[in-house]
């Protein structure tokens, strides 16, 4: 025996050292390696079947396939009768054999905002020039198990940073050596949205960041690349010889599949996206994007939701993405979206071959199966020799006992550059079925199952289950059964017909006795001689949109509407219009008037109701994924356009108290901080759909505690401004070199694009606007003179709690003022907010709005603005035009929405009472005459999802007691953001 690892070793030096290297430890040989496998049905390619084909490999490769092949007289000839043969499988998205990088455990003692690499890019998280060659390290035991799997080749990488370097081809052939396994040690070029565990340099602490850096980087690359850089880049270099590459964009979710998109479309480049298996989310969004998706099928295990308690704080989000996530693939295909499937996630590749057939059993085509594991990775890799068995493809083929996907299909071997990797002996018969066994005269049942050395048996004697002992090697049958203390032994040998089988064997007195085991026909057997099969496809539960509780069945269109008989506060100069009727069509108010008509319009009865502008709310922090990048003190290049978040439930509970717009601003992490999204809130639509077309810009500003970094904690004592005198200055810095970068750009010389200045320049071109977080009276006074200085106006101020102590400055200077009802001394910097302060705003003449800042309190703005009636004495429409036309005014979009007036955008609520009482409910919401929220359809709503919830656990409760795996209801907390969230 200690002969064969010294073989093995030799075998290794001489089969696989490179032919023109000199060998010192023995005769150098070459060794014949020409095999040819007959009679099989061989799948070339998935549209490219031969059966009785030949298929002859040499030195790796394939050198023949066919069905009339000559055999070389060298060759090794191996009969695969009633086989069949297969490309083995390419997982184009892996990190096999390269080191997870770990985390410096010094990181976050205190901040780090300088790269700490020299003649490398200004952020570390940007490592195009990873080469992964050199921290390859080809590991065994992960070989085999993706081997098993049924994979021949993986693209391996450095999954670290927002760019990541390039991709690794490396051939699963555990016997070979790296010149032979390395097919191509430069296939990809990878990028992500999370930053490099290597480094602990904070930008960027956010999505939106991280989208911002990637755009900067390219315009950076651009400059680099015509020679305009002072400086050698490392990176930039790697980036600009790596753009030919396909590109890979580690995604990760629906949403940021559709993100990373939007970048790779600004710059011209068509990433392939790793999904997140929640693609049919948006299905039509994902075609849209027209990239070739890489798949994960790490499906979740159902809950186990016997205990009701814990059942309960199962979001429906949660039940629902068991249960739709298997039919995520057939969707992709029927949708003629291009895709590879991907281990990535999974806990072990074990779990791969599992999942993939839960998922053909949910309509996936098991022709689009094997494309997506092996020509459309090869696409993707732009590699012809892998995924194929085409003459000169690399010889890495799996030879089965059938279909592939047939679940009682066995993968005998999975061969890789030519090197046989056994799986399941070949040589063993499968004799799994269900037999009628006699012997001694007496009946018994026997049931065979597993598969090739591993297959087990159990004897039954009518319903009762009989002791027995069971051994199947080198095709014998030894079998034992205690049959009420009566014992037989039984031995045979499996012949050529694995439906019957023979033998002798030995009573309880020693008699010799012979035996006959003949295989029943199954039900699936019958199915196969013609019958159909009655099975049935799981149920998928529908998807909604959003999909989530509440979402809609059917996304919200247009109607023509005509509102009768109702109470309207137009918030146009104080109009209050008594039985009057409204018109909407095709999503603008048509004609407001009495007995109105209009032929097939949806009618509203107004009798006795109310009927307003929608709410817009001037501040909000609802449906985005992200709201402060907190890396610098100054992130104009960032925009919450980046990350709107469509699906957020919040959408829909704002809609449920009249809010028809918002503005979603950054947050206060910096003097400075990220551009505005400013949406109208149609629940069910996508992030863009959301944005308003042709949106004022706007950007956020803050003053304050946040900005000096005074309540951050001791760490957080390095960053400019620690001060409120370095905030002034750090305005009046980034507005000079705005201005100088501006006067460059336009002078006609080449300049380099800065996204974060061009932004700026707008600010001081009157392009866009500010709305700054603001508190103390002195900041405030201080930003308006530097807005002066550069000779523009501030638009908003937001929070505002101290606007009553300047009220006559802010309305000499144009600004507005944005501000909560009755907030007050909640931190040091508020102490002397008053309820008043609107009220005295207002009678200055400044354009005030009540904000929310909150996504509670935003279902509320209505009872917000009625405190102005009760602190200050406004009127009830002084009162509601701070929710309505004032914040219109304030995003400049009073031309369009914020009041009832012919040809406005019909954004338009229905109440039940008067909207600043207590007892208003929203009855109808409705954005650009589409009814986005409806009273009675939110009962009917509810009345389903609790059906729904029911029937998901009925199916879970089953797939427990059939003893699937499940796993333990987890509560899922949302962050409510504000703007001091991190």
């Amino acid at each position: 025996m200690k002969k064969l690892p010294l073989l093995l070793f030799l075998w290794a030096i001489f089969g696989y050292s490179q032919e023109y290297f000199p060998i010192n430890t023995g005769v150098k040989t070459s060794k014949n390696t020409t095999t040819a496998f007959t009679n099989a049905t061989i799948y070339v390619s998935p549209a490219n079947t031969i059966k009785k084909g030949i298929l002859v490999v040499k030195d790796g490769k394939v050198v023949n396939v066919g069905k009339r092949v000559n055999i070389p007289s060298d060759a090794t000839v191996i009969d695969l009768k009633g086989k069949f043969i297969y490309p083995s499988f390419i997982d184009v998205y892996s990190s096999f054999g390269i080191a997870e990088p770990k985390r410096n455990r010094n990181f976050g003692r205190s901040p780090q905002y300088d790269a700490s690499r020299k003649g490398y890019y200004w952020n570390d998280h940007i490592r195009p020039e990873t080469n992964p060659h050199s921290e390859f390290n080809f590991d065994t035991a992960k070989a085999k198990a993706l081997i098993n799997a049924g994979f021949g080749v993986v693209n391996t990488h450095s999954e670290d940073g927002i760019m990541q370097g390039n991709g690794l081809l490396v051939s699963l052939s555990p016997n070979s050596s790296e010149a032979y396994r390395v097919l191509n040690a430069k296939t990809t070029n990878h990028l992500s949205f999370s930053k490099s565990k290597k480094s602990g340099q904070n930008y960027p602490t956010s999505k939106m960041g991280a989208m911002a850096l990637l755009r900067q980087t390219y315009l950076d690359a651009d400059w680099y690349a015509k020679g305009n850089a002072k400086n050698k880049d490392l990176s930039l270099e790697a980036l600009n010889q790596k753009k030919n590459l396909p590109q890979i964009f580690n995604a990760g979710s629906y949403l940021d599949v559709l993100r990373a998109d939007k970048i790779g479309d600004e710059f011209g480049i068509q990433y392939t996206i790793l999904g997140g298996g929640d693609e049919f989310e948006r299905i039509n969004d994902i075609k849209k994007t027209n990239a070739t998706l890489i798949i994960p099928i790490n499906f979740r295990k159902a809950y186990d939701v016997s205990n009701k308690f814990l059942a309960d704080v199962i979001s429906l989000r949660d039940m629902r993405k068991w249960n739709q996530e298997p039919s995520n693939l057939a969707v992709l295909a029927k949708n003629g979206i291009p895709f590879a499937l991907t281990t990535h996630k999974l806990k072990s590749p074990k779990a791969f071959r599992a999942n993939l057939m839960k998922a053909i059993k949910h309509g996936f085509d098991k022709t689009k199966a094997l494309e997506a594991l092996t020509t459309i990775p090869a696409q993707i890799l732009k590699e012809t020799k892998v995924g194929n068995l085409n003459t000169g493809s690399f010889a890495n083929f799996l030879i089965t006992s059938g279909d592939i996907f047939d679940e009682k299909t066995t993968v005998y071997e999975n061969w890789t550059l030519g090197n046989k990797n056994v799986i399941n002996d070949m040589g063993i018969t499968d004799i799994t079925g269900n037999y009628s066994l006699t012997s001694n005269g007496k009946n018994y049942e026997l049931l065979i199952s597993g598969k090739g050395k591993k297959q087990k048996a159990e004897v039954k004697k009518g319903e009762k289950k009989l002791k027995s002992n069971f051994v199947f090697k080198d095709n014998w049958i030894q079998l034992s059964i205690n049959d009420e203390n009566e014992f037989l032994r039984l031995v045979g040998k499996i012949e050529s017909n694995k439906d019957s089988f023979n033998g002798t064997g030995e009573d309880n007195s020693g008699n010799a006795v012979t035996w006959t085991a003949t295989k029943k026909e199954t039900k699936s057997d019958k199915e196969k001689k013609g019958k159909k099969s009655d099975k049935k496809s799981p149920e998928v539960v529908a998807v909604s949109y959003p999909n989530v509780g509440l979402g809609n069945s059917v996304k919200p269109n247009q109607q023509t509407i005509l509102i009768k008989n109702a109470t309207v506060w137009t918030s146009e100069n104080d109009q209050v219009l008594n039985n009057t009727d409204i018109l909407i069509k095709e999503g603008k108010i048509s004609q407001i008037g009495k007995n109105l008509s209009a032929r097939g319009a949806k009618t509203i009865d107004g009798t006795g109701k109310f009927v307003t502008a929608g709410i817009i709310d001037e501040h909000s922090h609802i449906a985005t994924s992200a709201v402060n990048e907190a890396g610098h003190n100054s992130t104009a290049e960032v925009t919450i356009e980046d990350v709107v978040d469509p699906d957020d439930i919040n959408i829909y509970r704002n809609l449920a108290g009249g809010v028809t717009s918002i503005q979603i601003l950054h947050g206060s992490a910096n003097p400075i901080g990220g551009r505005s999204a400013i949406i109208k809130l149609k629940w069910g639509e996508n992030a863009e759909n959301m944005i308003y077309k042709n949106s004022p810009k706007f950007i956020k500003f803050a003053l304050g505690e946040n900005v000096k970094q005074s309540n951050w904690g001791d760490r957080q004592t390095i960053r400019f401004p620690q001060t409120r005198m370095g905030v002034e200055q750090v305005f009046i810095d980034y507005f000079q070199r705005a201005k100088e970068y501006d006067a460059k750009k336009k002078s006609g010389q080449p300049y380099r694009k800065d996204i974060e200045l061009e932004t700026i320049a707008e600010i001081i071109n009157k392009e866009r606007f500010i709305s700054c977080h603001s508190y103390v009276q002195s900041e405030i006074n201080m930003l308006m003179k530097v807005a002066e200085q550069f000779n523009f106006n501030v638009n908003t101020f937001t929070h505002i709690l101290e606007g009553y102590k300047v009220a006559d400055k802010m309305k000499e200077h144009g600004v507005g003022g944005s501000t909560f009802a009755d907030w007050w001394a909640y931190k040091y910097e508020v102490n002397d907010a008053i309820p008043y302060n609107s009220a005295i705003m207002h009678r200055q003449g400044v354009t005030v709005a009540i904000n929310s800042d909150d996504a509670e309190m935003s279902r509320r703005l209505n009872q917000e603005a009625a405190k102005t009636v009760k602190y200050g004495g406004l009127t009830e429409q002084e009162a509601w035009r701070t929710v309505t036309i004032n914040p219109a005014k304030l995003l400049h979009l009073d031309e369009r929405t914020g009041s009832i007036k012919v040809g406005k955008d019909a954004d338009i609520v229905v109440w039940s009472d008067n909207p600043l009482s207590i007892y208003a409910k929203a009855e109808q919401t409705i954005v650009e005459g589409a009814i986005y929220f409806d009273i009675n359809s939110d009962k009917q709503k509810r009345k389903a999802l609790k059906a729904e919830r029911a029937k998901l656990i009925s199916m879970m409760l089953k797939e427990k007691i059939g003893g699937a795996p499940t796993q333990k209801p987890s509560r899922k907390h949302k962050i409510l953001f504000h703007c001091d969230t991190e």
